[in-house]
């Protein structure tokens, strides 16, 4: 099983990788500030149930075959691009009846949903389950996969933590400028639109 020292080295490690801003926290933070705390979290919830997607790939070995084939990675890459780019549209777009009702009425469910297709078309995830996280699997310590879920299951213990101080300040934040939906429609937008083309820039130096 995993030592003690490599658990801890890890979790200082994945401590220092969440804690710096990211496509995730972003966007979550853009939903918090556009539509509260309560979507703020439930984007969050999302988020980490997408990790644990992302875990169970890992553990199968399809985060590598993906990251190792350039067709299914660009295919991943431009889907999550996409939908990004669609949010942002979707947003921007909206009248402001449409943006005060969605503020306080979307369904937390679908925010729920859209956390979760966020972050398993991220290739940046993909590419962190493939490169970083398998330096820390000791063939000899036992199951690859079982390794591979306990590193998981704490990067998404210190992701949940990371991404509520997130919602939660977002949230705070939105309750600060209520009243003043249109500009943060517009900066919920162009933050959707930012991490689109940040997704579809993603691996563009890959070999493979």
């Amino acid at each position: 099983m995993i030592s003690p020292s490599t658990l801890l080295v890890f979790s200082l490690a994945a401590i220092a990788l969440v804690i710096v801003p990211g496509p995730n926290n972003l966007y979550i933070t853009a939903r918090g500030i556009s539509q509260g705390r309560s979507a703020a979290i439930a984007s969050a919830f999302g988020v980490e149930t997408g990790t644990l997607v992302h875990i169970a790939a890992a553990a199968a070995g399809l985060s590598y075959l993906i990251a190792r084939s350039a067709a299914a990675f660009t295919a991943v890459k431009w889907a999550g691009a996409a939908y990004l780019v669609y949010l942002g549209i979707r947003t921007l777009v909206s009248r402001n009846e449409e943006t005060e009702k969605t503020a306080t009425g979307q369904p937390l469910h679908r925010v729920f949903l859209e956390g979760v297709v966020v972050n398993v078309l991220n290739p940046k995830v993909i590419l962190f389950f493939l490169a970083f996280l398998p330096q820390f699997v000791d063939p000899a310590a036992g199951s690859p996969a079982l390794q591979i879920v306990v590193l998981g299951l704490v990067l998404l213990l210190l992701g949940i933590a990371c991404d509520m101080v997130y919602a939660v300040g977002a949230g705070t934040l939105s309750r600060l400028l209520r009243g003043r939906r249109e500009p943060l429609k517009y900066f919920s937008g162009l933050v959707y639109l930012g991490l689109g083309v940040a997704t579809a820039l993603a691996g563009g130096g890959r070999s493979r």
